[in-house]
């Protein structure tokens, strides 16, 4: 991956993460953090990874996170000054779940060995 391309997913992170911040109002005792971002080399769409602690509460968090897609895709536009601008797409981080899994297996094997 380009340094660029690089450069690009950090700075949609931080600009989405202040907007989260700013803008929102998740359920309480919700911790929202975006994990990761993936932005196409063409630069026409990026996919923000959203990690949601306790994960009973995702459904919720993501059902808000797509009403105001728009409104975040807008707030971002008008932060954001670069060409193109990449079309936003939240997704469920799923790898803090399995990272989640392989610790308490971890875990476990070395209760087991003592």
């Amino acid at each position: 991956m380009s340094k660029r391309i690089l450069r690009i997913n950090s700075l949609i992170k931080e600009q989405i993460s202040n907007i989260f911040l700013r803008e929102f109002e998740f359920p309480p005792g919700v911790l929202v953090t975006i994990t990761r971002v993936e932005t196409t080399l063409d630069l026409t769409e990026s996919n923000v990874f959203v990690s949601v602690i306790p994960e009973e509460k995702t459904e919720e968090v993501f059902q808000l996170l797509n009403r105001k897609l728009h409104f975040v895709q807008q707030k971002f536009n008008r932060i954001v000054n670069m060409r193109p601008l990449p079309k936003l797409k939240f997704l469920n981080e799923k790898k803090t779940v399995e990272a989640a899994e392989v610790e308490k297996i971890l875990r476990e094997l070395k209760k087991e060995k003592k």
